[in-house]
């Protein structure tokens, strides 16, 4: 079935349906969780109950049959609202690896459960202390014994763990010195938390500047059976990058979503405020870092929205979508360095709600891949000049 293209209709009704969601949980709740440092359940439950972590899951498994054009809308919105969609948005494209590279009896007996909300698939293990970037140089293995693989190492930086059911693993199930090219031999797998907790992996939580339910996860000989495995053995890292294209599109929208939040928190501010008797908006110093950020998280979006649509038409977008990233990220850093000196100290206070946003936008700027390794990636792949690492 085609997916449902988001016309000009169709994306106003999505945002509105976004936003009426997004009504129930005000800045106050988001900054209850923060200084609790608690994952927003009641959210993330109310975003499943309405279908839009399902968004991308295709009709016949249960979901809505969006596309990513489409997603992007749903998670700008929530970080337009002031939310955060970092702990519900890897549902949106971690079970893109199961639904393009599952089985058909895999995708038959989880993708409706995820679609509705029986299961979670919030946690995505890759991340590694001594690999970080260097994806191909991972050091979990899973190792095959009869019908099941055993699996040991430890992961570092895996949000959403313990507020999951099932998560995406990437281990390598044949020895670096073994293969031919490090990036093969690499496997994914489809781990049962709820079993696998306990019985072989230990979680321990890392406290990270923003509220991010983050994890360590070490792995003592834990079982998994061999049914786990997704597509075939030693082509995960190919299955992994499939859908890095699409994390970094999504982050894009994410990251448009902070932006505009800033950039309308800060005109309202300048608007409202008076200092020496006149509202600080007229001053130029105030008013053209917003107007600037304003233009900047404009254009951001058209690269985000050019990404999207490729991906959409099943056309290779890597460029587009790592600039993407790029300029959102960038773009939303600057409106939230614009927005809290036009607060000025009030920015700092956690009742303005700009110190909570500035921190969790920062985030992007490191992850899911520093804005570094996208200008090395543009430089080499796209100039033509000389690999630099």
């Amino acid at each position: 079935m085609k997916n449902i293209e988001p016309t000009e209709t169709t994306e106003q009704n999505l945002r509105q349906g976004v936003r009426e969601v997004c009504a129930g949980f005000p800045n106050e709740y988001w900054r209850a969780l923060d200084a609790e440092r608690r994952y927003p359940e009641e959210f993330v439950r109310a975003m499943t109950e309405a279908g839009y972590l399902g968004a991308m899951i295709p009709e016949q498994y249960g979901g809505m049959n969006l596309d990513i054009s489409a997603a992007c809308v749903i998670l700008e919105e929530v970080n337009r609202s002031g939310g955060n969609s970092g702990p519900a948005h890897a549902g949106l494209y971690t079970m893109g690896t199961l639904l393009r590279h599952g089985s058909e009896p895999q995708k038959q007996e989880y993708l409706p459960k995820i679609a509705s909300g029986e299961l979670r698939l919030q946690a995505f293990g890759v991340t590694e202390p001594e690999a970080g970037t260097d994806t191909t140089a991972l050091r979990t293995t899973a190792v095959r014994d009869g019908g099941e693989y055993v699996v040991n190492g430890r992961k570092i930086y895996i949000s959403r763990v313990e507020q999951s059911d099932l998560m995406i693993l990437l281990v390598r199930t044949t020895p670096l010195q073994e293969v031919e090219k490090k990036s093969r031999g690499l496997s994914v797998f489809l781990v049962d938390l709820r079993e696998a907790i306990g019985n072989g992996l230990a979680v321990k939580p890392r406290r990270v500047m923003m509220n991010n339910a983050t994890n360590e996860l070490l792995f003592e000989d834990l079982r998994i059976p061999a049914s786990a495995l997704i597509g075939d053995s030693g082509d995960g890292f190919r299955y992994i990058m499939d859908g890095m294209n699409a994390e970094r599109i999504l982050i894009a929208a994410e990251c448009v979503g902070d932006g505009r939040w800033f950039v309308e928190r800060a005109t309202e501010r300048a608007k409202e405020r008076e200092v020496f008797g006149r509202k600080i908006g007229q001053n130029q110093g105030v008013q053209f870092p917003i107007a600037r950020t304003h233009v900047s998280v404009e254009a951001a979006d058209l690269m985000r929205r050019k990404a999207s649509a490729m991906f959409d038409r099943g056309e290779p977008c890597g460029a587009e979508a790592n600039m993407a990233k790029l300029l959102a990220a960038d773009a939303s850093w600057e409106a939230a360095n614009v927005a809290m000196q036009t607060f000025g100290g009030y920015g700092v206070d956690a009742e303005y709600d700009v110190e909570r946003k500035f921190r969790e936008t920062r985030l992007y700027q490191v992850a899911p891949i520093s804005t570094n390794l996208i200008l090395s990636y543009v430089a080499e792949h796209i100039l033509d000049l000389p690999r630099s690492f």
